[in-house]
């Protein structure tokens, strides 16, 4: 490990010195860059400085032990060998989590698709608390959420909604929520007050900017129609609607959320590079023998990530087998604590797949 903070210190010097070049302070996407990388190379440098700090203070106690004869002075070396030695384990856990191979797309802004599954009406309906859920939980971190294409159910809620979601980090918090969620309850349809199980699917990408995937444009066809609102209702007589669709792959992509062509041009676009990279990774993934589960799955019922069980008040998330049983606060979008623990997994399987464990 020391071998591999030391590689990341002569780094952190090596930027240190290129911020500050002519060419790259003229260069701004160079300097963004490479002000991100000092950023988190810095953190990382911190934390191995007081990490060698103390392995120095545990060889002087100990030398001090070894030569010292003054009773006092060797109860003070002791005492703050104990005290440094008690601390050692702590600050290599915080190493090794800094040293786990980083996401690059985990500080992107996130394209974030919410479609119902199996259980009709009451799915398009459980969409809707989904996505209602997810706009509480960026309220929270201050993260701006845009609707940009969505199709009603017909008694309520959502066929399947997108959104932009624009906040520090927002990929890499809720790439967490990728998966089949899973809803129990007696929905507003029944009316012999059976429980009923019902499904949504939420996927989430990263938004890929202009530089990172080209498109051949006369790959793409692009059609405008007049914008509508959730339930219907007319919110622009022009046509300001945006859909595009990818010719080699099929994949059809729209945006309505603003009144202006091109900036739903724009937003359509990078959607559309967001799944097109989507496909890219994918396959990059498979050719590297390291395919993840799939992020959707089928939409059936068994295939889940997290249950919202209402009898019970209960949410549970299958892949990390914990549950809370305080599902209106989760529902009004307290989702940190599950975002947390999933994290901390994802860490340490990432640790114990690179020897760091």
């Amino acid at each position: 490990m020391l071998d591999k903070l030391e590689k990341i210190k002569e780094r952190f010097d090596q930027v240190s010195e290129d911020l500050v070049k002519p060419e790259t302070v003229s260069d701004m996407k160079l300097y963004a860059k490479l002000n991100k990388e000092y950023k988190d190379l810095e953190k990382v440098v911190k934390k191995y400085f007081e990490y060698k700090n103390m392995l120095e203070g545990i060889t002087e106690a100990k030398e001090i032990l070894e030569e010292e004869k003054d009773p006092e002075l060797r109860e003070m070396a002791k005492m703050e060998l104990d005290e440094l030695q008690e601390g050692i384990p702590g600050i290599e856990e915080e190493l090794k989590m800094l040293l786990i191979p980083k996401d690059p797309n985990d500080s992107k802004n996130a394209i974030f698709e919410i479609r119902a599954g199996a259980g009709g009406d009451e799915a398009s309906i459980f969409a809707g608390d989904l996505l209602r859920m997810y706009q509480r939980f960026c309220e929270k971190h201050k993260w701006k959420l845009s609707i940009t294409d969505f199709v009603d159910g017909t008694s309520g809620g959502f066929n399947k909604i997108v959104a932009n979601i624009q906040g520090e980090d927002a990929y890499g918090m809720l790439k967490y929520e990728a998966g089949v969620h899973r809803v129990q309850r007696v929905p507003a349809t029944e009316s012999q007050g059976r429980i009923h199980t019902s499904v949504a699917s939420v996927a989430v990408l990263p938004e890929m900017d202009d530089v990172e995937i080209e498109l051949n444009m006369s790959d793409i066809r692009r059609d405008e129609f007049c914008s509508s609102g959730p339930g219907g209702q007319s919110v622009n007589t022009t046509y300001s609607a945006i859909r595009l669709t990818h010719l080699p792959t099929g994949i059809i992509v729209q945006c309505q959320d603003e009144k202006s062509k091109l900036k739903n041009y724009d937003k359509a676009l990078k959607e559309l590079k967001s799944r097109l990279y989507a496909i890219e990774e994918k396959k990059r993934q498979e050719e590297i023998g390291a395919e993840r589960k799939s992020m959707v799955g089928s939409g059936a019922r068994s295939d889940k990530i997290r249950t919202y069980n209402y009898p019970q008040g209960r949410v549970t998330d299958h892949r990390i087998n914990h549950s809370v049983f305080n599902l209106p606060i989760v529902m009004d979008g307290e989702l940190q604590d599950f975002i947390d623990r999933l994290r901390i997994a994802d860490n340490l399987e990432k640790m114990e797949n690179s020897g760091l464990a």
